[in-house]
């Protein structure tokens, strides 16, 4: 009995052991419907537990994806330290520029020459082979002896700065020039085999060398170079000159404390001049601090910040370096002179002579008082359609030399666009929104209810602020009236249109078929809104805007028969424009919007919803 009793306990237990096993390969329960069923699901479990047991699973058999910065993938790299160059990643904790560095603000005007810093010769430079580099010790050199005597090696300059050939003896090739090492070689050779021996020297490598930077640089430290590498090379190498501290006129190459050569950027920037130094082991570059600048603000070539020395401060110098524009007349000079303010307004030449102090900012200002205008013709004409007049030219001088076909131009209609009236009707536009802001936003409410009202009817004019503001006025000056030309004085940049003879008349803004209908001499305002679709549901149909060819405005009505003399009787060209009715609460608000809607009609020509 017992033993039936374990057999039946080992079956439950097995079952339990399956049902577990199979839930947690499904992941939701599954329940047998049939014995076949059942049997099955057992067969996948044992199989499942077969296979569990055929491998071993232990913790440090685990697979990650999770690696440490640099780290490589090869076991045998382990324990060992990367020799793969960090490419300016900083270590924790390393100092960076913006760590050790004071915060600066980007400069307006940087400074002259600040541009040399931003080029790529660090990477492109010479391989130092060049005939002026001086042998140094370390430098190899290859000897070919030809002849009556073979001999062939490479030989390495000793600390003594010499060479030994066999049978030579030594020979001193410390600070001979590249080019002139071959001659030197071959004399000291030949003054021993003098007959049926070629000699031919070859200087293979040079040796690097190492120099510190100081000073206001980015950068300072010690960097590796050739001998024959320029200032600017390290300069580069150490981030370049500070703008706001550094000097780019001051810059000494120190040996053993003493000043050795000394280079100025501005001269190499304007004639290519730098100091002709082979560098050694040890040498410094020393940046002194900036000296006096000028900040040259607009109207030059060369916008710049620039350092003088000070007997360059004066405006001669200012106009040789900053090279003002071929239009600038004057210099505006400002600054402070024995702690009060300093300001002078001068031409060119009286600016040349001043003298000048650090700190001084200049602006070139080109102030010549215009002799002759553009005037531009638009329209219906033959000809140029720019035309260069004299100051004090009026209209009539220049409808003479404006050729036109009679047929085809309307001559008696002229019309003018001004820039200083679209200017003018563009502040009268702004003024009347921002009056109609107040009224909206500075309205009293009197109730929660009119107060959930004013707000949705805020939001909408808004939205008709913001449409009325992208309106550009077309700065229309009528000129022509009956066939009367007014004989007005021209501006800069005017644009006389001559609108061209039309049988058509222009019908747009609220009605449902916006279009151009041909004129008809015994039609009304009313025919051809009608013939455009007629009003649309926003319509105002008491005053309907006319806009001449001369630009001139009228008002129609349908219903008014003053508005309708022979005042607003219809022209060939003209233009009908039905502007939209104003539906608010506001009394202030209405008059506010009409106005603005009829300034917007007249001044562009366009009806604003």
């Amino acid at each position: 009995m017992k033993f039936m009793e374990m057999k039946n306990t080992l079956k439950a237990l097995s079952l339990a052991a399956c049902t577990a096993v199979i839930g947690s390969m499904l992941l939701q329960p599954v329940f047998a419907q049939s014995m076949e069923q059942l049997q099955q699901l057992r067969e996948r479990a044992q199989q499942s537990q077969s296979g569990a047991s055929a491998q071993s699973v232990s913790p440090l058999s685990l697979s990650t994806q999770r690696t440490l910065p640099g780290a490589s993938s090869s076991a045998n790299a382990m324990g060992q330290f990367s020799t793969q160059p960090r490419n300016g990643v900083n270590l924790p904790g390393e100092p960076t520029i913006d760590t050790v560095f004071p915060a600066q603000a980007p400069m307006e005007n940087p400074p002259f020459a600040a541009n040399l810093f931003i080029g790529g010769f660090e990477s492109e430079r010479s391989s130092g082979l060049n005939d002026n580099y001086l042998v140094a010790p370390g430098d190899k050199i290859n000897i070919w002896l030809w002849g009556a005597v073979n001999f062939s090696d490479v030989v390495t300059v000793d600390n003594q700065g010499n060479i030994f050939i066999p049978n030579i003896g030594p020979i001193r090739v410390a600070n001979t020039p590249a080019g002139s090492v071959n001659q030197t070689v071959t004399t000291k050779i030949r003054q021993v085999y003098t007959n049926d021996v070629n000699v031919y020297v070859n200087l293979l490598t040079s040796t690097p060398v190492s120099i510190y930077v100081s000073g206001p640089v980015l950068r300072p430290g010690q960097y590796a170079g050739l001998a024959s590498d320029s200032v600017l090379y390290y300069l580069k190498r150490a981030g370049g000159i500070d703008f706001q501290r550094g000097s780019f006129r001051q810059i000494d190459v120190v040996r053993n404390g003493k000043i050795v050569a000394t280079a100025d950027l501005y001269a190499f920037f304007r004639s290519g001049k730098l100091p002709e130094v082979s560098f050694k082991d040890g040498d410094t570059i020393l940046v002194h601090p900036i000296g006096n600048t000028i900040v040259v603000e607009t109207g030059a070539r060369n916008s710049f910040t620039f350092e003088f020395l000070n007997e360059e401060l004066n405006g001669g110098v200012v106009n040789y370096f900053a090279r003002p524009g071929e239009f600038a007349s004057h210099a505006s000079v400002s600054g402070v002179r024995n702690n009060k303010q300093f300001a002078r307004y001068l031409d060119l030449k009286e600016f040349a002579s001043l003298e000048l102090s650090a700190g001084d900012t200049v602006e070139y200002i080109a102030d010549h008082e215009p002799q002759i205008y553009r005037i531009n013709v638009a329209g219906a004409f033959a000809g140029a359609s720019q035309i260069m007049v004299d100051k004090g030219a009026r209209l009539l001088d220049v409808l003479d030399h404006i050729e036109a076909d009679t047929k085809l131009s309307d001559t008696q209609n002229i019309y003018l666009l001004r820039e200083s009236v679209a200017i003018k009707q563009k502040e009268i536009i702004e003024e009347g929104l921002q009056r109609l802001e107040r009224s909206m936003y500075t309205a009293p409410i009197s109730s929660t209810g009119e107060g959930a009202i004013r707000a949705q009817e805020a939001q909408l004019v808004a939205d008709f602020i913001a449409r009325a503001r992208q309106i550009e006025p077309q700065g229309r000056v009528v000129v022509s009236e009956n066939g009367d030309i007014a004989n007005i004085l021209l501006e800069p940049n005017d644009t006389i249109v001559i609108p061209e003879v039309t049988d058509l008349i222009h019908v747009g803004g609220e009605v449902l078929l916006p279009q151009s209908v041909v004129f008809n001499p015994d039609a009304t305002t009313e025919d051809y809104v009608a013939w455009a679709g007629g009003f649309t549901e926003r319509a105002e149909d008491e005053r309907i805007l006319i806009v001449r060819k001369n630009g001139n405005v009228t008002f129609s009505s349908v219903n008014d028969s003053f508005l309708s003399s022979d005042e607003s009787k219809l022209e060939p060209g003209d233009q009908i424009i039905v502007l939209p009715a104003i539906d608010t609460k506001l009394l202030q608000a209405v008059k506010d919007i009409t106005q603005i809607v009829y300034q917007i009609a007249i001044a562009a020509n366009v009806a604003t919803n």
